[in-house]
């Protein structure tokens, strides 16, 4: 008898990889017998190169910058041609120093950098995980990085961040397109905003990142020149489509100027670990979050991991800090039954203290539900 462990993490508390093998020693401990499948997951965001080298990747450290431009060791993964990159691990918002937003100056420049180090070492194929950005900068930064020259009205170079992008005025992509011809970029989004308007990279997520509200129209100003420059310089308008406001316009960059095409993050991760063939012949499949919630149904982890599961036929539980969804929607998500930690233990900081210990517990009672 098989278990595929597909969870994502326990933001705060687990790494995917420890949540998969705390509920498995709960499973082993209740059946010695069960083969157990890890593969831990993410949805894009953080957690997305881990979950590649869980897979089989090997981990490459590389040294860039940070969001504010302070220097920064952080890795990629790499298995033949194919590179995985997660913006979190080098421009994300956990990387800000002291924790201090910096919304109109932080830049995906570190990103540019992990990326040139990439195609520099041989790869043929990223997977760019965009979700946990610091910045609104509309790419500006990673394509600095990778070559592009972007200039003012005077001529003179464009500094960081997507207040810089209020007097750009022309664009060169020589140097950028010389570096990545041939290259395929594949962007994984959890998210369906355009770069700009109601729903854009600047009003919705420009207060996450720190942007009072007068911040918030001077980025979304901003962000409309550029893409207005964007539009003249490659004949094209790449504001609207779904999914262009992701990581502060990162994504609208990465499809205007390197050819990139955005998928779903949790369908790209599925098949960076070969989970389709992970499920031949398993009997039950676990995922899992920190909160299973509405968020969770928009395309987060566990609905993409029940999803693929539910359409090869095999029965999929949940396990997570907390469930505020109904048996009714878990079920239209295709997931029988959820465990949360909260059952076990109500006090927050002592659940997510005592996360591993707790999830081992609930291995336990799966198994005794689900296992014959």
């Amino acid at each position: 008898m098989r278990v595929v462990l597909a969870p994502d993490k326990f933001k705060g508390s687990l790494t995917a990889a420890e949540v998969a093998g705390a509920v498995g020693a709960g499973l082993r401990r209740a059946r010695p017998d069960v083969e157990l499948t890890l593969l831990p997951v993410a949805d894009g965001g953080d957690g997305t190169v881990d979950a590649a080298i869980s897979s089989g990747f090997t981990r490459v450290p590389v040294e860039a910058v940070g969001p504010t431009g302070r220097p920064v060791t952080t890795a990629y993964a790499v298995r033949g041609v194919q590179a995985v990159i997660e913006l979190a691990n080098v421009v994300g918002l956990d990387l800000l120093p002291e924790g201090v937003p910096d919304p109109m100056g932080a830049s995906t420049y570190g990103l540019g950098l992990v990326i040139k180090d990439a195609v520099d070492r041989g790869a043929a194929t990223i997977v760019l995980g965009v979700g946990g950005s610091a910045s609104t900068d509309g790419g500006l930064g990673m394509i600095q990085a990778l070559g592009a020259r972007v200039l003012d009205g005077c001529g003179v170079e464009l500094g960081a961040g997507g207040g810089a992008l209020s007097t750009v005025a022309s664009l060169h992509l020589e140097d950028l397109r010389e570096r990545l011809g041939g290259v395929e970029i594949l962007v994984a989004g959890d998210v369906d905003n355009p770069l700009l308007g109601p729903r854009g990279a600047a009003r919705v997520f420009g207060p996450q990142k720190g942007a009072d509200p007068e911040q918030v129209a001077w980025l979304e100003s901003a962000l409309d020149r550029w893409a207005g420059v964007v539009r003249d310089s490659i004949g094209r308008d790449c504001s609207a489509f779904g999914g262009s406001g992701a990581a502060g316009g990162t994504a609208f960059a990465a499809v205007a100027l390197l050819g990139a095409q955005v998928r779903s993050g949790i369908e790209l991760v599925l098949d960076l670990v070969g989970f389709d063939a992970a499920l031949l012949g398993a009997y039950l499949v676990v995922t899992g979050e920190g909160s299973l919630d509405e968020q969770s149904l928009a395309g987060k982890a566990p609905i993409g991991v029940a999803h693929a599961a539910t359409e090869a036929g095999i029965p999929v539980v949940a396990v997570a800090g907390r469930c505020l969804l109904s048996a009714a929607r878990l079920s239209e998500a295709g997931i029988r039954a959820a465990y949360p930690l909260s059952d076990l233990e109500p006090d927050v900081g002592r659940c997510m203290a005592g996360a591993r210990d707790l999830l081992t517990r609930l291995g336990l009672r799966i198994a005794e539900e689900w296992l014959p």
